[in-house]
């Protein structure tokens, strides 16, 4: 079985073509290729469409925010008083976790340092958190974490407003101002 492939000769070519078939140079299958056959035509005419797809992704990534942390608080009293302030420290958590997320609370140092040249120093663990209303209050520390909150679920889509609670116990020591930093984390799960 023979097969032949058609093809379009430009028109100056198909006029030498057609000289040379007159003066019969040229015979047989030169002169069929001589024929254009539209049918195989690689030529594009107006209107003419072709089409093709592709595929769209938008890889989005998990993010956390903790955002709008109260700067510092202060809990006043005398020795012996158990002092607490309602909503002491307020922040944002913003995440787009499904699985949800927590919120840790952990002191740098092991104790609340007073002014200089003030030798007292109040321990850490005085100092009490809690997520804002409920119970009950977990002693802060610098060798672990405090969950001051945490749920299974993403934030709102401008972050979750949470609040803590805090308390101390004020022991005996000199009247001064007494510090500790206290280091949030928000970990999504």
């Amino acid at each position: 079985m023979t097969t032949s492939t058609a093809f379009c000769l430009p028109t100056n070519q198909k006029k030498r073509l057609g000289r040379l078939m007159l003066r019969g140079i040229v015979f047989g299958a030169a002169a069929a290729a001589a024929v254009c056959m539209t049918a195989a035509s690689a030529a594009a005419a107006p209107g003419d469409t072709d089409d093709g797809s592709t595929d769209a992704h938008v890889a989005v990534d998990s993010s956390i925010v903790l955002s709008g942390l109260t700067e510092e608080f202060t809990l006043s009293g005398i020795p012996g008083a158990m002092v607490a302030d309602d909503g002491a420290v307020t922040f944002n958590v913003e995440t787009n976790s499904l699985a949800g997320y927590s919120v840790t609370v952990q002191s740098q140092t092991a104790t609340l340092a007073g002014t200089a040249g003030n030798v007292d120093a109040i321990p850490i663990g005085a100092l009490s958190v809690r997520e804002t209303g409920t119970t009950p209050y977990t002693a802060m520390s610098d060798q672990g974490t405090a969950v001051v909150h945490t749920q299974t679920t993403r934030s709102a889509e401008l972050g979750d407003e949470l609040s803590n609670d805090y308390q101390v116990l004020i022991p005996f020591v000199n009247e001064d101002t007494y510090t500790a930093t206290l280091d949030y984390v928000a970990t999504t799960l």
